[in-house]
């Protein structure tokens, strides 16, 4: 017996406005979730949202800074900065458009919805890292080649300082965001910031460099500017492609494990997966009950296991619940039958 159930058993937001619960309905008109449930969603890409733009506005007005002083300064390194500090605010752009899509209600041909496009987006930023890191490296070994001095160094300094600034606010603000509504879209790109904020301090060293006449200071600053986005690239590639490929935390399966088992009636816990879907988790899992147990006693069993995973993973949305009978010896397995379909 299989039961799928998606209603939010957390504490009720009595105050939500009239206009929110008419936007849940139209984002999800054929769902038998709870407004409370359709709400948390909504709230989260509300957050995300507004992480992004946030931080969109904050980081282009260091690139705007930044792209001054290099017009005056000639700076390799900071220009290297500059194009990370503007590729990241632009990053903001698919992953707007993936918060926006995960909105959209399921429907017939995306039954699970559309919370997989901010894996997408997340593809893309690690693509949009690495071409960055690829037009550093370029522009420092174009200067290694060809070395020229570096004018206006405090300005240049003070240039780096701001970017260092910019960025680290815009890591911490993306990546606590990221966290707390599960999008490792978002995480990946606070990576990204703050990375880029430590090569803003990198720059001052090749402007340091400069001052004491050093021509190659500047490119060499550059070289490692590129080398420490190659590291935040591997990280950010890791995060998202272990997310494309359904990976999940195994402490949230443990989690899941200890709330199913703690459920009375449930004798066991058999298959359990989660996945990730945008930044909200599914669950599908079997429990194995008291075979005399009845139909209706077994779902209410399966009901519980489900709230029980509602209270134990907050970001989780749906479940789905089957529910086996306890064997007793000498009779033959049920789920025989399917057995020459389940094999490779």
């Amino acid at each position: 017996m299989s039961h799928h159930h998606a209603h939010d058993h957390g504490p009720h937001r009595h105050g939500t406005s009239s206009l929110r619960h008419r936007l849940a309905h139209l984002l999800t008109p054929h769902s038998h979730e709870t407004a409370d449930k359709l709400d948390a969603a909504l709230e989260s890409s509300a957050q995300g949202m507004r992480a992004l733009w946030v931080s969109l506005a904050v980081l282009g007005a260091t690139a705007l800074a930044q792209a001054g002083v290099v017009a005056v300064s000639g700076s390799v390194a900071l220009l290297g900065d500059t194009v990370h500090n503007a590729a990241d605010a632009l990053t903001a752009v698919p992953l707007g458009i993936a918060f926006v899509l995960g909105r959209r209600a399921a429907n017939r041909r995306f039954t699970y919805g559309y919370g997989r496009a901010e894996d997408l987006a997340g593809l893309v930023i690690v693509l949009t890292i690495a071409a960055s890191a690829a037009f550093a490296a370029w522009v420092a070994v174009g200067r290694l080649l060809d070395p020229r001095p570096v004018a206006n160094v405090p300005a240049v300094a003070v240039a780096a300082l701001v970017g260092f600034a910019g960025n680290e606010w815009v890591a911490r603000y993306r990546i606590r965001t990221g966290r707390r509504i599960g999008s490792a879209a978002l995480v990946a790109d606070g990576l990204h910031a703050r990375t880029d904020g430590f090569t803003s301090l990198a720059v001052l060293l090749g402007a340091a460099g400069s001052a004491l006449g050093l021509q190659l200071a500047d490119p060499v600053v550059g070289l490692a500017i590129t080398a420490a986005i190659v590291l935040v690239l591997r990280d950010a590639a890791r995060e998202v492609l272990r997310r494309m490929l359904d990976a999940v935390d195994p402490a949230l399966v443990d989690r899941a494990e200890r709330a199913v088992r703690a459920v009375p009636g449930v004798d066991r816990v058999g298959e359990l997966r989660l996945r990730w879907i945008g930044h909200r988790l599914r669950a599908e899992l079997s429990v194995v009950v008291d075979g005399e147990a009845t139909l209706r006693q077994a779902h209410a069993i399966a009901v519980k296991a489900e709230h029980a995973l509602l209270h134990a993973l907050p970001k989780l949305s749906a479940a789905l619940v089957h529910a086996d009978p306890a064997p007793v010896p000498g009779e033959r397995d049920p789920h025989l039958a399917l057995a020459h379909h389940l094999t490779g």
